[in-house]
């Protein structure tokens, strides 16, 4: 990936509805060049898709919660997310350094709702105990920008 390419993968993040030709005259290219360099960063994983990033709270699935997973023993990351995967209320999960085994991160239409999902995420078989953090508000929710060489 080269200069130019950054430079076209920060406008997509900007807003992946800019035309080609938009793009291409923020990056001093033509709309069919433009749409060359997308399609090549896209054949080689560096763009994985375009989507529409949705309000979870229009959909009705507000409330959420960050839970620490601790499993009993060594529990390889094809177990854990074979395990998480059929919960539709895990929308991501990571394994972590420190104390917990994973950190998921759950969202519910409610309370009670939360705390079904939750008693779910316990009943896996190789969960131990969970340590549980609801969330009372967002205050900064962005991605990651393009990295720049200089």
């Amino acid at each position: 990936m080269d200069a130019l390419d950054q430079r076209i993968v920060s406008h997509l993040v900007a807003d992946a509805r800019a035309s080609y030709a938009e793009i291409g005259a923020g990056v001093g290219l033509s709309a069919p060049a433009v749409k060359r360099r997308v399609d090549k960063l896209l054949d080689s994983g560096v763009l994985r898709g375009f989507t529409a990033v949705v309000d979870p709270e229009a959909l009705g699935w507000g409330t959420e919660a960050f839970v620490e997973v601790h499993c009993h023993g060594n529990v390889p990351t094809g177990r854990l997310r074979a395990g998480l995967d059929p919960l539709p209320e895990v929308v991501a999960a990571y394994t972590v350094s420190g104390n917990a085994d994973a950190i998921v991160h759950l969202r519910a239409a409610d309370i009670h709702h939360l705390e079904q999902a939750m008693e779910r995420l316990r009943a896996v078989e190789f969960v131990r105990r969970t340590v549980s953090t609801v969330v009372l508000s967002r205050l900064l929710e962005r991605q990651p920008p393009p990295h720049h060489r200089n």
